[in-house]
């Protein structure tokens, strides 16, 4: 499960599916003979310092992955953390999109909102390179751009004349998205365009390589101004207008 409200509202589903599944993947391994060479944990920003039950989920649900490289280690187990893919279901983008199309106004929950704007094929991407170099219990974290939600919603309504309304926070939302805690930056070393997390079990490290960053890695430290955002929106083919078919109805 991984949308916020829905989780808050069924804690005890988030616990089934995010938890209770990764445990029946691990168990599912040891008990059966045939051999799994990797699994791959995709968690969320929401798992680092998590004030909600997606995020508290997402976060045990990364222990169970990690510490069974101790019960499992036949088996690799690694995890990857990133945050909304830009334009998928449930996600800002979309919601703006129709919001545009029925002529506002454009819903924001606070104006200090900020996201890390993730395309889809950097999410495969940072799977591919977890499987390709990370070694057994860490997390893989793309460094990606990220944008105030208010600069993102102008970008998308460009000239139009649509108001922007603000309408308050949703049951667990956070203002900034965290991929890397405060604690977990000592055990954090650059690889590649992403960061790898060392896990926190001694008997898992395999190298004293950390300490790149000084503190957490959060969507609220570098920012896009909106000339920047717009230009990245346009790369990825999400503003409004690469959004419309002939029938002048958007793409979903």
């Amino acid at each position: 499960m991984k949308q916020v409200p829905s989780c808050e509202y069924f804690p005890t589903e988030a616990i089934r599916t995010n938890i209770l599944g990764a445990e029946n993947i691990v168990r599912a391994i040891s008990e059966n003979d045939f051999p799994v060479e990797t699994v791959v944990g995709v968690s969320t920003d929401k798992a680092c310092k998590p004030v909600n039950v997606m995020g508290m989920t997402k976060a045990i649900q990364e222990k169970v992955f990690i510490s069974a490289n101790v019960l499992q280690p036949k088996t690799r187990f690694i995890c990857v953390r990133y945050g909304n893919v830009l334009a998928s279901r449930g996600s800002v983008i979309p919601l703006f999109h129709e919001q545009i199309k029925n002529g506002g106004p454009l819903t924001i929950t606070t104006k200090d909102m900020t996201r890390f704007l993730l395309p889809l094929n950097r999410a495969v991407d940072t799977i591919f390179n977890a499987l390709e170099r990370a070694k057994s219990g860490e997390t893989f974290v793309p460094r990606v751009a990220a944008t105030n939600m208010v600069t993102l919603a102008k970008a998308l309504i460009g000239d139009r004349k649509i108001e922007i309304r603000f309408t308050g926070i949703r049951p667990g939302e956070k203002i900034d998205e965290i991929m890397i805690s405060d604690e977990e930056a000592p055990r954090a070393y650059a690889s590649g365009e992403y960061y790898a997390i060392q896990p926190m079990l001694p008997e898992l490290v395999q190298s004293e390589m950390g300490g790149v960053l000084s503190k957490e890695y959060s969507s609220g430290d570098e920012l896009m101004n909106l000339e920047e955002t717009t230009r990245y929106l346009k790369e990825h083919n999400l503003l409004v207008e690469q959004n419309l078919v002939e029938d002048g109805e958007f793409l979903r």
